[in-house]
């Protein structure tokens, strides 16, 4: 890993004393307690909204970067939050990247996007490679671009990059894909190579970009951090299909992502995906596991069972909760094997967690 520069962040002067806790927290240690992203509101600030995803897409760079900034800025990024932004046009950017449409949901909406599946016949668009349609230029431009505005001041996190067979799910269709496992399973190892070798080249390209190697990156998505190669990476089509075919398919791209980066978190979503419990616990390179109950399911707080056998497993936990939640799950885990990602009202109430979090760790 290299060393982020204590002095090269404006907006995060403790960035060292941070920097320390996620590297501990990395290597599966603890200092005097674990990691906390923890923001508020920043004083004397007026709010600035989050690009969306439309605006990162459509509108022009000096607009998006100004607004990125804007953002970044009107955040307190305490504890071990470290002032960060992930740019993206929505969940499917990977996708578009291959080559498919980016569609937003109607006119008023600018932050749901998915990928128009274009996939009929695997044999007429495989070698899989990156597509000169635009999504490409346009994402490498905005994070050169982010990068000469946030440095100093704070980083460029990597991308939510749905790789894997969520990209293929993409490019085909969820039905479409399932069927293809069954009938042109061997195509579908052909296109899901080609994805897996394109992920590295990827992600290497924007992390370049966004001068992720000067200065560290974040968790994509989710604010984590470290001074090397960082991200989250996940596998929502496991819920869509058995042991076999994740240990055949999913084992494979999730280790060589997982493998690629220096600290990697896995998005791990819904109960029907629990079926790959000890598959996923056995791909040593994955770091941490964030655990999202799903639609309907319940809440995360009525799941510390399952956060505590990750734990056991040799995992370590992202714990998102309210303040009033926190506490409960500081009783039941294990300091050590977790980091806390929440948010508070002001600067003395972000003191105050703080403090209680030091104290009994």
């Amino acid at each position: 890993m290299s060393n982020a520069p204590a002095d090269r962040l404006s907006l995060k002067p403790d960035l060292t004393v941070a920097t320390e806790r996620w590297r501990a927290f990395w290597a599966g240690e603890m200092l005097d307690r674990p990691p906390v992203v923890i923001t508020c509101p920043a004083e004397g600030v007026e709010p600035a909204p989050r690009p969306t995803y439309r605006q990162m897409l459509f509108d022009p760079l000096d607009e998006v970067v100004a607004a990125a900034d804007a953002y970044v800025r009107s955040i307190h990024w305490g504890g071990d939050a470290v002032p960060q932004f992930s740019p993206g046009f929505g969940p499917d950017t990977f996708a578009a990247f291959l080559g498919a449409e980016i569609e937003f949901s109607r006119e008023q909406e600018d932050n749901t996007s998915w990928a128009v599946p274009f996939v009929e016949h695997w044999e007429d668009v495989l070698p899989l490679q990156i597509a000169e349609n635009g999504y490409w230029t346009r994402m490498r431009e905005l994070i050169r671009r982010l990068a000469e505005v946030g440095e100093e001041h704070w980083v460029v996190s990597h991308l939510d990059l749905h790789s894997n067979l969520d990209a293929l799910e993409s490019l085909r269709g969820a039905t479409e894909l399932c069927v293809d496992l069954y009938t042109q399973t061997e195509m579908i190892e052909r296109a899901n190579d080609q994805v897996r070798e394109l992920y590295a080249t990827i992600y290497d390209t924007l992390h370049e970009d966004g001068r992720m190697d000067r200065t560290g990156t974040g968790g994509g998505w989710i604010r984590a951090y470290c001074d090397g190669k960082c991200n989250t990476i996940q596998c929502d089509f496991a819920a869509l299909i058995g042991p076999e075919h994740f240990r055949r398919f999913a084992t494979p791209d999730l280790q060589a992502e997982a493998e690629h980066v220096d600290a990697c978190i896995f998005h791990w979503d819904g109960p029907t995906a629990l079926v790959h419990m000890d598959d996923l616990m056995a791909i040593e390179a994955i770091d941490c596991i964030q655990w999202v109950p799903g639609a309907g399911a319940p809440l995360l707080i009525e799941w510390l069972d399952l956060l505590a056998e990750i734990q056991e497993a040799g995992k370590s936990v992202m714990v998102y909760c309210t303040l009033d939640e926190l506490p409960q799950f500081h009783e039941r885990l294990r300091p050590d094997r977790l980091f806390y990602q929440t948010s508070a009202p002001d600067r003395t109430e972000l003191e105050r967690t703080l403090r209680w979090i030091e104290e009994n760790s």
